[in-house]
């Protein structure tokens, strides 16, 4: 019987640790694709002004996930537009997403990795 009990317990435990664990989802580049067409969208890439300078999506504007005043920044974006994220692998972009939901945003999608992106024809400059 104890066993048993601290079978379920480990069980439970690794079952939240992975909750915990797990990421936001990351659209299909497809989808982003048909998103970044719309007019009233804006596609912010959070990855450093570095990387954003090596090459990023077109018309993207670049706001530094990990940039201090990151949080300051999303304060001041319009929480009724809709906003496509992306950085280099979709890990920043999707912590980006959450802090943006959590101060409001309701449209917010995780488009992934610019590499993905790119490789999957949408323009870049």
């Amino acid at each position: 019987m104890t066993s048993s009990r601290l079978l379920c317990s480990v069980v439970i435990a690794l079952s939240l640790a992975g909750c915990a664990q797990s990421q936001t989802p990351i659209e299909a580049p497809a989808t982003t694709a048909q998103l970044v067409q719309q007019p009233d969208v804006v596609v912010l890439d959070v990855r450093t002004p570095d990387e954003y300078a090596g090459g990023h999506l077109q018309n993207a504007r670049n706001l530094d996930f990990k940039a201090p005043d990151f949080p300051t920044q999303i304060a001041h974006l319009d929480t009724t537009k809709t906003y496509v994220l992306y950085c280099a692998s979709g890990n920043r972009s999707g912590k980006a997403m959450a802090m943006m939901q959590q101060q409001g945003f309701r449209k917010v999608v995780n488009a992934g990795g610019f590499k993905t992106l790119k490789d999957s024809g949408l323009k870049t400059q």
